[in-house]
């Protein structure tokens, strides 16, 4: 049930970006084409719970020698190299997938969600399969604001927008309605956990 928990308030009720306002550089820069925002998810998930695994290894190895003051420096080596990664596997497999999603996909290099999973799951003190469900949970999370917003997103450049509201003003009253819906999880989680018990 636990698991349940972690996934339903990584997902809904702390959402990466529309709870926790971490991500919103590719919320805002790949959310044009919904194609495009899957593409996103789908990386940022596998880059989150990868880079989670390892971080959280290396996490041991830096508190074992007494060199904590490295993790931030440390993390941001280990994503970047995963995200490399990513780009020379998707040029090979899907190189329209890798053209469209064009610059953006080095700057999930400088993706603070992905650095801020990395840290949280250490500061949650949080098991190393707990960390890969809270990581890919996060990443589910991040990819359904994505995908949700992309969608509003679509819908809007159909309809009459009036022109001092066209582009980023329209789309950041958007993103904070969507943030505003998903307030409506808030306890969801302790709902959950309550019934559990009782179950128990």
């Amino acid at each position: 049930m636990s698991y349940i928990l972690i996934f339903i308030t990584a997902v809904f009720v702390n959402n990466i970006v529309l709870a926790q306002f971490l991500g919103i550089c590719p919320f805002l820069g790949v959310s044009n084409k919904t194609e495009t925002a899957i593409g996103m998810g789908a990386a940022v998930a596998f880059v989150m719970t990868l880079a989670t695994i390892f971080t959280y290894l290396i996490q041991s190895l830096l508190t074992y020698f007494g060199l904590d003051f490295m993790q931030t420096i440390t993390f941001i080596l280990v994503i970047a190299a995963l995200v490399q990664m990513v780009e020379i596997i998707l040029k090979k497999v899907s190189p329209p997938l890798y053209q469209a999603l064009g610059v953006f996909l080095p700057l999930i290099t400088t993706n603070c969600a992905i650095l801020g999973v990395a840290i949280l799951v250490i500061q949650k003190e949080l098991t190393l399969f707990e960390s890969v469900i809270f990581a890919f949970s996060t990443a589910i999370g991040f990819g359904v604001a994505l995908v949700l917003f992309s969608g509003l997103r679509e819908q809007m450049a159909l309809t009459k927008i009036p022109k001092a509201m066209r582009g980023t003003p329209i789309a950041l009253i958007v993103a904070g309605m969507l943030a505003m819906a998903f307030m409506g999880f808030s306890g969801v989680d302790k709902t959950l956990a309550i019934l559990w018990g009782i179950a128990k």
